[in-house]
């Protein structure tokens, strides 16, 4: 009898147990599936006003009509990207802060890897966005009218033909390393404080050649106070038809060298919440009016179709990238 009573006990207890774990289980999955109850943050490395802050104000707006939640958008700006990624890596996994990573970040960690984040493995890779390819630019009335004509004047002349970035290890400054020496030249760098110098630079006839983006070429394109020479992403840009790429000019493959950038997460989002964020953000860079915004600012939409796809890319960049920075000796002085 008393074996009974307790037998009969003991499977309460184990019916009860499993009971609340199945409870425990089940519980995560319906908190993830109601995600997002609250407005979720955007941190923005760069400062208001400025072309990437413009086009990532504009894909929170649709992203959070895709979500049914606010995306306050945060500018936290500092030491390159660094602080705002030193940040948001030790935010709370839950999906609820969210950051525009970029190539910047990649390049920072190989040139100070003391900084207190890996951009491969400190966050949570949900969606590449696009890419704004550099162009190869000399002044308007610059005697040089192809890539040829400047390899050739870099090898009539070794050491005098220089280059300006927007500074030690910015994407200016990686694909003009990358250039020389792919065309096996030597060109002088010139690093300002920011990639808005470059063009200006070019005008006043301080440098030869520069690397900026696009979207800050574009202006002066349309005025033809500077000239292209070249873009260095894979295909020519529908803005720019005539213009060939570094790959075309050299007869290469390994010199798509776009400046990109990316919806990232603190490391450890639970997956279902991965997959409500990607699914959002990929239907805001369908939507009409973003992908309008961003090609009129020289960038091109390229979502990646998996959040895994997109930490593959994550990967394959760094590792590019690190070779540029090997082979060419590049250092923070």
């Amino acid at each position: 009898m008393g074996r009974g009573i307790l037998a009969t006990g003991l499977r309460l207890t184990i019916a009860a147990a499993a009971g609340l774990l199945c409870g425990v289980a089940t519980a995560a999955p319906a908190v993830e599936s109601a995600f997002p109850s609250r407005p979720i943050r955007l941190i923005v490395p760069y400062a208001a006003g400025g072309g990437p802050d413009i086009q990532a104000r504009k894909l929170a707006e649709a992203a959070a009509r895709e979500l049914g939640q606010p995306l306050v958008v945060e500018n936290k700006v500092g030491a390159g990207g660094i602080l705002a990624a030193e940040v948001v890596a030790q935010q709370p996994a839950d999906g609820y802060t969210l950051m525009l990573g970029s190539s910047t970040h990649v390049t920072q960690k190989l040139l100070q890897p003391s900084v207190k984040f890996d951009p491969t493995t400190s966050f949570t890779h949900i969606i590449r966005s696009g890419f704004s390819p550099q162009v190869m630019l000399v002044r308007g009335n610059a005697p040089y009218s192809t890539v040829a004509d400047v390899i050739q004047a870099a090898r009539k002349v070794p050491g005098t033909l220089n280059y300006a970035s927007g500074g030690i290890g910015s994407a200016a400054h990686l694909a003009g390393a990358a250039f020389a020496k792919a065309a096996n030249i030597e060109l002088v760098h010139v690093p300002y404080k920011g990639s808005v110098e470059i063009v200006p630079s070019l005008i006043r006839r301080d440098t030869m050649v520069g690397f900026p983006v696009a979207s800050t070429a574009l202006p002066q394109l349309q005025n033809q106070s500077v000239r292209a020479l070249a873009v260095t992403s894979a295909q020519r840009l529908p803005s720019m038809p005539a213009v060939p790429t570094l790959n075309e000019a050299l007869g290469r493959k390994d010199l798509t060298l776009d400046s990109w950038s990316g919806i990232w997460a603190p490391a450890g989002v639970p997956t279902p919440v991965v997959a409500r964020l990607h699914a959002a953000f990929l239907k805001a860079l369908n939507d009409p009016g973003v992908r309008d915004f961003y090609q009129k600012s020289g960038t091109v939409i390229d979502p990646t179709p998996s959040p895994e796809a997109f930490a593959r890319f994550v990967a394959d960049e760094t590792g590019k990238y690190r070779r540029i920075v090997e082979q060419s000796r590049i250092a923070l002085q």
